[in-house]
């Protein structure tokens, strides 16, 4: 059985967990699109083929080159690319880039966790009695795809889709060889994290983290507060908000979408478990911007950060009274400067760090062994007005280390790339990539201090980048 384990954001990533853009995306209409979490409509077949077939490609070639090497020709022979997904006899089937619709109708198989869930699902969304029954006459691939989908094979609509699962981030964090599970914040993502807890807990992929799941808790007294103190007080966290930067430190951005009060449950039960020594809670400004802390700075390389300039520098100004306590992390208003408090297992009192730059570099130079002088910021837009806003838009901020100094991510943020090319970067499409590799004039072995870049114009548009589309589940 392979490990379960994440100890950083630059190792060299060995498996994943991913979810290929399906049938639902499709179906997204004006009028319900922000209640789905979408800024726009995309076009699924150009999603599909043109952009994300070359994420795929260039996972496999990383992960499990043997899936994929000296046939690029036959899979881009197919006008349908079907070796995405697991109900076509051609699809990729691997261990290591794992497709989450897969593991769904792996555990599907077993009748009494079929039904359980079938229940479930129909209690959720408010479904009848025979709508379960109908849905208990499909076969377990079919029924994967119908409950990720919202759509039967026979075209019937049951329910809503659930286009964010893509962003498989969101669903879970690996941290060291424990797995937190999200509390999405949002009513359309409640389905995805309900399939998601089943997959964790039954799918024999996951048997090393049994007892080693961590889900947090409600607040009990969330029902008889007052409406103004509801926001503050619930549980919701989403793996975007969630780094695991170093064995012994873990960073919760605290956002429009994950809660002090989630932070403050993750701080004591993950002390509690001994999973890690040091917890930093970041709150970033309460705005559909920004949603997640991955949605302003990834880590590239130990040293490297690329981060959205405006933000780096903000916290608390020198005349600041520091408040090192949770509750001065609730902002009173969307546009609050950063505020970043640190928390110790072993008791230490919490501290107070000016300013994200301060953060981004004690890990690299206390938790990762850099210097200081070499800590480098590569900013979004490359820090000039207005691209800096621009770009982080459209995830310039949002990448995915496949090794350390080797990340992919999207081929718009013009301003973004000039800035890695003057750090050294070598910048390089993905299809040209892998026609390298076909070739053999490079490896993934090989690569150092590279941007790949992914075709973009409608995965940008579905507001997440390489980063959110990934839930890394071992890093070596």
């Amino acid at each position: 059985m392979q490990p379960i384990f994440v100890a950083s954001e630059v190792g060299t990533l060995q498996r994943l967990l991913i979810h290929s853009p399906d049938s639902g995306l499709g179906k997204v209409v004006p009028s319900k699109a922000q209640d789905w979490l979408f800024e726009d409509i995309v076009h699924l077949d150009t999603m599909r083929k043109d952009e994300y077939d070359y994420y795929v490609k260039i996972l496999l070639y990383f992960l499990d080159p043997e899936k994929v090497k000296g046939k690029i020709a036959q899979i881009d022979a197919d006008p349908k690319r079907s070796f995405y997904k697991p109900d076509h006899p051609e699809y990729f089937n691997s261990d290591k880039v794992i497709e989450f619709q897969k593991l769904l109708a792996d555990i599907l198989e077993q009748e009494a966790i079929k039904t359980k869930l079938i229940a479930a699902i129909c209690a959720v969304e408010h479904e009848w009695y025979s709508t379960q029954a109908e849905l208990n006459e499909l076969s377990p691939v079919d029924l994967a795809k119908t409950l990720i989908s919202g759509t039967t094979p026979s075209g019937e609509m049951l329910f809503s889709p659930v286009p964010n699962l893509i962003f498989t981030r969101d669903i879970g964090i690996t941290i060291n060889d424990h797995l937190l599970l999200n509390k999405p914040a949002k009513q359309a993502r409640t389905r995805e994290a309900l399939l998601a807890q089943y997959i964790f807990y039954t799918h024999p992929i996951f048997e090393p983290l049994r007892g080693k799941i961590i889900e947090l808790p409600d607040n009990e007294l969330y029902f008889l507060l007052p409406d103004n103190e509801k926001n503050y007080n619930k549980t919701t966290l989403e793996g975007g908000d969630v780094m695991m930067v170093a064995p012994n430190h873990l960073v919760i951005g605290v956002s429009e979408r994950t809660t002090v009060f989630a932070a403050q449950q993750s701080i004591k039960i993950l002390f509690e478990k001994n999973v890690v020594d040091k917890i930093t809670v970041v709150r970033i400004p309460f705005k559909r911007d920004y949603m997640h802390l991955d949605t302003v700075c990834t880590q590239v390389k130990k040293n490297v950060w690329v981060v959205l300039g405006s933000l780096l520098k903000q916290g608390r100004h020198a005349e600041d009274q520091i408040d090192p306590t949770m509750s001065g992390l609730i902002p009173p208003k969307a546009d609050e400067d950063v505020k970043i408090v640190q928390f110790y297992k072993d008791g230490t009192s919490p501290k107070e760090l000016a300013s994200l730059e301060e953060l981004l570099t004690q890990i690299s130079v206390e938790d990762l062994g850099c210097r200081e002088e070499e800590v480098t910021f590569i900013f979004s837009g490359n820090n000039e007005f207005p691209y800096g806003a621009r770009e982080q838009w459209t995830d310039s901020c949002n990448l995915l280390a496949l090794k350390e100094g080797v990340v992919i991510g999207y081929d718009r943020n013009d301003k973004t790339l000039e800035a890695f090319r003057q750090k050294g970067f070598r910048i390089i499409r993905a299809a040209d990539l892998i026609h390298e590799f076909e070739e053999g004039l490079s490896s993934p072995e090989t690569l150092t201090d590279t941007f790949i870049l992914l075709p973009s114009a409608e995965l940008s548009r579905a507001r997440g980048g390489s980063h959110c589309m990934s839930m890394p589940i071992l890093r070596t």
